[in-house]
């Protein structure tokens, strides 16, 4: 896929699940059932041990599986992760040699921004995506909206603290898609490997995006 492809299919989804595991087969299960439920695009967070091996298996997973790096500290790992098969790379923060580096490779860079000043410097190097994180600490959707004002057309994934009762509401404030982790891949659930539980959050995070999208007629 081209970073335009990625960048829409997050969009179109709505939801970019934040893998965060203790284990590389602990990754595996969550990705692939957040595929199998709906969701064809997950983050595998550099945390994870052996993360680059996750990603390098589940790029070959399935044809229609988006996935990408996560918590993506320098330039050395995003390397890692390219070469693994990431078809976009996401950071907490802002790092101008991270972006550069993976616009340069024709892949979608997604940094990490929370202030008005961070925004205009993602803005600046040419982020693909900013994902506004950790938003939930700062207001939550009405701090979504109040950055709507001045940066009406940006694409911002709302992170941190989003959950099924606050994620309508990201999203009628101007969020373009949501980064969900422990809310919808739950820690016990990967653990126990409950597939039903899993299935079930899934199925309700995609309900409360296609309502949201219908009732408010936004993409």
């Amino acid at each position: 896929m081209t970073k335009a492809e990625v960048c829409a299919r997050i969009r179109e989804v709505g939801i970019l699940p934040g893998i965060r595991v203790p284990s590389k087969e602990d990754a595996l299960f969550a990705a692939k059932e957040m595929y199998r439920n709906g969701i064809p695009v997950v983050e595998i967070t550099m945390t994870i041990p052996g993360a680059i091996g996750v990603l390098y298996e589940l790029a070959g997973a399935a044809p229609g599986l988006t996935v990408g790096a996560g918590t993506v500290l320098d330039v050395k790992t995003a390397r890692a992760c390219l070469d693994a098969g990431a078809a976009f790379i996401t950071s907490p923060g802002i790092n101008a040699d991270i972006v550069e580096f993976t616009l340069k490779n024709d892949v979608c860079a997604i940094p990490g921004a929370l202030t008005p000043s961070e925004i205009m410097e993602a803005l600046r190097i040419g982020a693909d995506m900013i994902k506004i994180f950790p938003c939930a600490n700062v207001g939550g959707p009405d701090y979504i909206r109040a950055l709507r004002a001045p940066f009406p057309n940006l694409p911002f994934i709302a992170s941190g603290g989003v959950n099924q009762q606050t994620a309508a509401e990201f999203l009628r404030r101007g969020a373009s898609a949501l980064g969900i982790s422990g809310e919808l891949i739950p820690p016990q659930a990967v653990e126990t490997r409950d597939e039903s539980w899993i299935q079930e959050l899934a199925g309700r995070f995609l309900g409360i995006v296609q309502r949201t999208r219908e009732e408010f007629a936004l993409t």
